[in-house]
């Protein structure tokens, strides 16, 4: 499988063995410069150079991230740069930041790294909005059901001056986070074992009454329930098995998400339903932000930015060329690998879908919360501005020619 080539020769025992000696973000950093096959050898001189280079002065800060289940190898499948933007600051900053990566679940987990950081026992983290959702609450304003047509949409609005006023200035405010950047992906359906025989999906309506794994978004929630979609909480270590065995249908997930996570084998078909966002962001504490100089938060944003550029481009190559998600796919992607097909919905099936459940279809569905996020907002109609926002592109722009701007400089 390509994705794991790069450190397929290296056994676990192994790695822990030299995060022991050059330490975890290290390793891990000196990992990600890998692009092909690497020799215990070979990292351990990587390791050693990049310890030197990071520890040659005493920084000013230090700060730990909170990746949640994020290492080197599925970082390689699901491109959301967060060692990329460690890296740079590390660099940018000449070594008066330093970040320690805390992934594997080590410290955090999706749903308690953005807790973990309110309590202070973590500066930075790496993980889902959705699933961040849960400890603060206004990321469920990038979650009402069809407000993004496209991934090129999402990246716009990332860059977008008035992403300040509609995500970033109301996270910081309420909930003390500083939304940095994100990976952009739309979320589907993936359907387990059980519909490795059946026909591929091609219509909304053969997914009605079908029973699915929801993540931690409460917005997510309301579009599945419009959608005949039986949105059921169970915990990740008993996805798999539900999904191997029938016990659910599918999971709410986006497609490079089941490849790093290794659900590609126990996933038939990936449903391109495109019904809200998969963004796994990176953001750091106010707490943090303010500790810094100016000098130092302008180093921040700049790399954040060179990280959102990173990531525009290299996760929509890994799209095709490592996951697997296009039709036709290249062989020895990921999906072709695990016999994992893509099903795509016609633009009608779409329409229909959105016609369902979203709110500009559906507008008492989301009454509540719509009327929650505005307040918390400042006062803005949240989900009206970032649908139009999102449609100031063509909609067959391509995402990795979406134009990036410093979003902080208006």
């Amino acid at each position: 499988m390509k994705v794991s080539k790069a450190l397929a020769g290296i056994s676990r025992r192994d790695l822990f063995k030299l995060a022991g000696q050059y330490g975890m973000s290290s390793t891990l950093l000196a990992a990600g410069t890998f692009g092909g096959a690497v020799s215990i050898a070979n990292l351990a001189k990587a390791a050693e150079s990049t310890y030197e280079k990071r520890f040659a002065k005493e920084p000013k800060h230090t700060f730990k991230m909170g990746a949640s289940g994020f290492n080197a190898r599925n970082l390689l499948v699901e491109r959301m740069g967060a060692l990329e933007f460690a890296r740079d600051l590390e660099s940018r900053t000449d070594g008066e930041i330093r970040v320690e990566f805390i992934g594997d679940n080590q410290i955090c987990s999706q749903t308690a790294c953005v807790e973990k950081a309110q309590q202070g026992i973590v500066d930075m983290i790496a993980a889902s909005t959705q699933n961040s959702s849960g400890g603060a609450p206004y990321y469920n304003v990038l979650d009402y059901a069809y407000m993004f047509p496209s991934r090129a949409s999402q990246y716009h609005f990332l860059y977008h001056p008035d992403s300040v006023r509609l995500l970033r200035e109301p996270l910081e405010r309420r909930h003390g986070m500083k939304f940095l950047f994100s990976h952009a992906e739309l979320r589907g359906i993936n359907l387990g074992l059980s519909w490795k025989d059946r026909e591929t999906v091609t219509s909304i309506d053969q997914l009605a009454g079908t029973k699915n794994r929801v993540t931690g978004t409460q917005l997510g929630r309301i579009a599945m329930e419009a959608m005949q979609l039986n949105p059921v909480p169970v915990a990740w270590e008993e996805t798999l098995d539900g999904l191997r065995q029938g016990l659910i249908d599918g999971a709410e997930t986006w497609a490079s998400a089941v490849a790093y996570a290794g659900m590609a084998p126990v996933v038939s078909q990936c449903v391109d339903l495109k019904f809200f966002c998969g963004t796994e962001h990176t953001a750091m504490t106010m707490k943090a932000w303010d500790a810094l100089n100016e000098e130092l938060q302008e180093a921040v944003m700049e790399s954040a930015y060179w990280a959102q550029v990173h990531v525009q481009g290299a996760n929509e190559a890994a799209l095709v060329n490592t996951v697997g998600f296009s039709t036709p796919q290249l062989p020895n992607t990921i999906f072709a690998n695990e016999g994992v097909r893509v099903a795509t919905l016609s633009d009608a099936e779409i329409k229909k879908a959105e016609e369902m459940c979203s709110p500009e279809f559906q507008p008492q569905l989301w009454e509540q919360w719509r009327e929650r996020l505005n307040g918390w907002s400042g006062g803005h109609d949240t989900y009206q501005d970032i649908y139009n926002i999102a449609r100031e592109i063509p909609k067959d722009t391509l995402a990795e020619n979406v134009e990036p701007r410093r979003w902080w400089k208006g």
